[in-house]
């Protein structure tokens, strides 16, 4: 973070933001040079409220086309704006596709990002023949009947602790292990709409979309259980798949044991 010169550094105190965005316009969640982002409009957002410039930290990165309803940002300001100030001025500046849902003052070590403990995700499939204007780029249609069924009875397979790396497409530079506990995962219909959730320590790389993938092909017989099951054994990167588009997913919610 940059702090203009007369600013006390004593005097700062640190904020999280819980956002929810439309991600179709967007290049990604985090700063990409020359590129419209979710973290490049908060951070402009917030110097047109405060007159400063601001670094923000994310719980979570998430790629182009994704949206979230529960992201959560972090950042220290000399401000002495209030929490609900924060949030009305934040959607005064802010684009009609990204807003703030809440504000709370938090200490000063924390991380959104290294204190998360769960992150989960939804995936929304348009289960129809015909496309829908209203789904587009909120949803992937997929036409056929789907095995709700088998597909669930997939997903009970990727709970517990796990080598995720086979629904993974890489390793990102700041990961160590491909481990990951999974806490939830199911698959279930809401009329035309098939929803797929999962509650995860943390996600590897394109895991969810890789893995809603080889649950569409469970679903549409184009895959087994026993090679489902086979797939989660091997520990091997980018065998799960083919990975779905970014407009169907959703990151939820943000869990923290403590601090916010």
């Amino acid at each position: 973070m940059m702090v203009p010169d007369l600013v006390d550094t004593t005097s700062l105190v640190r904020l999280a933001l819980v956002l929810e965005y439309d991600g179709t316009r967007y290049a990604g969640s985090q700063w990409q040079p020359h590129m419209a982002t979710v973290q490049s409009e908060i951070e402009k957002a917030l110097n047109r409220l405060t007159g400063e410039d601001i670094r923000v930290t994310m719980a979570g990165r998430t790629d182009a086309g994704v949206h979230a309803k529960g992201q959560v940002v972090s950042f220290a300001t000399a401000s002495t704006l209030e929490e609900k100030a924060f949030v009305s001025g934040m959607n005064h500046f802010l684009p009609p596709d990204i807003a703030v849902k809440t504000a709370r003052r938090v200490e000063m070590d924390f991380d959104p990002r290294r204190h998360a403990s769960r992150r989960e995700y939804e995936y929304f499939i348009l289960n129809t023949s015909a496309r829908s204007p209203l789904w587009n780029e909120r949803a992937h249609r997929v036409a056929g009947e789907l095995d709700i069924e088998a597909m669930n009875q997939a997903s009970s397979m990727l709970l517990g602790v796990h080598d995720f790396a086979p629904f993974a497409s890489s390793m990102e530079d700041e990961e160590r292990t491909t481990m990951r506990h999974m806490y939830h995962a199911s698959v279930r219909r809401d009329g035309v709409m098939v929803i797929v959730r999962m509650v995860a320590s943390a996600f590897l790389l394109h895991q969810v979309r890789n893995t809603v993938g080889a649950l569409l092909r469970i679903g549409q017989g184009k895959m087994t259980l026993s090679e489902f099951q086979g797939i989660i054994n091997t520990c091997e990167f980018g065998l799960a798949g083919p990975m779905v588009p970014s407009c169907g997913l959703y990151l939820n919610s943000v869990y923290y044991e403590e601090g916010f």
